[in-house]
């Protein structure tokens, strides 16, 4: 897959009431078919009777049949919509279980084994469609990364081949086991804000809000000592409203003085509060955004897990995340559009395994995904799929996009086009508790 793809997450990106009108309107089409088809037959028999009139008995005959086929096809189209309807829903009663049972709401777990007991008892064709779409969603997560691997074990030798011929599987039921890189709704960071400091590096008054997304994307911080951007947006009404942009991981070492490191890597994907996640919290909150406050945040690798814990948990009105390379996928509420930016070869969004199994976020909410690097070869070992500057390129690619599910995301960027002023404020961060927490499974 080297073109970009555009998507709800996970395997169910349908609504099915949707399914279920479309599939009532065909069925309304096919009746009105067959009684224009009826009326024509009628037509032809009285014709038939009438001199100099067989031509057109003739063709009330054959328009009718017409009809009639039209009215055939219009019910197999219906009748395929409610097939669809009936598997996506049974899809979406399993995640809603999944939910329940991770939530330990033990009244909403016997409300949805009660009515999906019921669907796949009432249509067993669709139950087992059902079973082979979400079988077939986990085996093609992160195929396009293991492809590349195995093809640089062919490259590098028969036991590197070996290893990750046994390693790839290993890994991916680790992710699994430790709950398969997805946040649920009602899901918290586990223990308290680790002590850190947020110090301003460079501020200015004379900002812009980012007219395209690949704007926003070449706004992400990571260079010099930049983990933080916070831009404050006063609105012509006099509202205010934040972006907040995430840098991803800037160093493998875990415990330093800089948070963005493996060890608050491994808090975030294990659920735990980590000091990276505390900082952009401080660094929002000292450049004036409040409880409730409207908050628009970007985040790479790390930073992207951040920005949607900033949705589920951060006590602001979080109205967007886009995520780019994000090793998890966050249920961020309906009131948040969720965009996730990955690349189907990169290693650290194959953390995520394959998202959220029904989409989440606001309407307008949606996946955009491509193969960044198609060609296997020993530089893929520096993980290019993974830099923000290949999502950066994937960026552009949306923007340029005539897909009209980038609208919403479009018209975000165009609200906050409109403020009557930018404040802009960089932000250094700094552990003030140097201690290592253990961690989980790794991530990006």
């Amino acid at each position: 897959m080297s073109d970009l793809e555009i998507r709800g997450s996970g395997p169910i990106a349908v609504d099915t009431a949707s399914l279920d009108a479309a599939a009532a309107g065909f069925e309304l089409v096919a009746a009105a078919l067959d009684d224009a088809s009826h009326a024509l037959a009628v037509a032809a028999v009285d014709l038939s009777g009438v001199v100099f009139a067989e031509p057109e008995a003739g063709d009330a005959g054959a328009l009718g049949r017409a009809l009639t086929a039209s009215a055939d096809e219009a019910r197999a189209l219906a009748a395929r919509l409610r097939h669809a309807s009936a598997v996506y829903e049974i899809v979406e009663l399993r995640a809603q279980l999944a939910a329940a049972e991770a939530g330990g709401d033990r009244a909403q777990i016997m409300r949805v084994r009660v009515a999906l007991l019921l669907a796949r008892t009432t249509d067993p064709e669709a139950a087992r469609a059902a079973d082979l779409a979400l079988r077939a969603w986990r085996v093609d997560t992160g195929a396009a990364f293991g492809g590349q691997l195995l093809a640089l074990g062919v490259q590098a030798g028969p036991f590197v081949l070996g290893a990750l011929a046994v390693g790839l599987p290993v890994l991916r039921e680790a992710v699994r086991a430790h709950g398969g890189g997805t946040v649920d709704a009602e899901e918290r960071l586990v223990g308290g804000l680790p002590p850190v400091t947020a110090v301003p590096l460079r501020r200015s008054d004379r900002g812009s809000a980012p007219a395209t997304l690949a704007d926003a994307a070449a706004r992400m911080p990571g260079e010099g000592e930049a983990r933080v951007r916070v831009e404050k947006y006063t609105m012509p009404d006099g509202t205010r409203q934040f972006a907040v942009y995430i840098a991803g991981t800037q160093t493998p070492t875990s415990g330093g003085a800089d948070p963005f490191d493996m060890q608050s890597n491994l808090e975030l994907y294990g659920g735990q509060t980590a000091a990276s996640y505390a900082v952009v919290v401080e660094a929002l909150r000292a450049a004036g955004a409040g409880e409730g406050d409207a908050v628009h945040a970007f985040g790479h690798s790390q930073g992207a897990m951040v920005a949607s814990r900033l949705a589920t948990e951060g006590g602001f009105d979080t109205r967007t995340v886009v995520t780019f390379g994000s090793p998890v996928a966050a249920d961020v509420g309906a009131g948040t559009l969720s965009v996730s930016v990955r690349h189907a070869d990169d290693p650290v969004a194959a953390l995520a395994d394959g998202g959220m199994p029904a989409v989440v976020g606001a309407p307008g909410s949606f996946v955009a995904e491509r193969v960044a690097h198609p060609r296997a070869h020993l530089g893929d070992l520096t993980l290019p799929s993974h830099h923000m500057t290949a999502y950066a390129e994937t960026s552009a690619m949306l923007d340029a996009s005539a897909d009209p599910r980038v609208q919403p995301l479009r018209d975000v960027l165009g609200e906050l086009g409109a403020a009557a002023s930018v404040e802009t404020t960089v932000w250094s961060a700094r552990r003030d508790e140097r201690v290592s927490r253990g961690g989980a499974a790794g991530a990006g």
